[in-house]
């Protein structure tokens, strides 16, 4: 296993993953509209990547976005997306993945790594909570479409 931060050299690869991990989450293929998003982050800095390789294909990804916190007055990360190919799960690349999150937000200063998943995620809240994270019992998060 190999983890390395991914750049726009990546970009097919990683495009395939994501369009795979946006249907996951019920959402139609878009190969291309996948590859022009990424694309978009990856040239203006607006996220980091981070790859887990076997052997030299990719088979999971995360990717984080910079934020801020007002009331702590300091900068975060939030991990956004965490996908592992079906046939790799359970092989410690979701682990992997969220160790070099952990470590590029320790490194780049940042007070907090936040997460959200799925209610239904029970996988991936058993890894975020065996990592030690702790699920927010003082917010509720709303989204409105606009």
């Amino acid at each position: 296993m190999r983890i390395e931060q991914l750049g726009l050299d990546e970009l097919e690869p990683l495009a395939q993953l994501f369009d795979a991990y946006r249907c996951w989450y019920g959402q139609e293929p878009d190969a291309p509209g996948a590859r022009s998003f990424l694309r978009q982050r990856m040239e203006a800095a607006e996220s980091v990547l981070f790859g887990a390789y076997e052997a030299d294909e990719l088979v999971a990804f995360t990717q984080l976005y910079p934020s801020f916190s007002s009331v702590s007055m300091g900068f975060t990360w939030i991990l956004n997306d965490l996908y592992v190919v079906e046939t790799r799960r359970g092989a410690g690349y979701g682990r992997a993945l969220m160790e070099a999150a952990r470590k590029h937000a320790s490194t780049t200063g940042a007070i907090r790594l936040d997460l959200a998943t799925a209610h239904t995620n029970q996988t991936a809240q058993r890894l975020y909570e065996g990592l030690g994270y702790v699920m927010d019992a003082d917010f509720r998060h709303y989204s409105l479409t606009v």
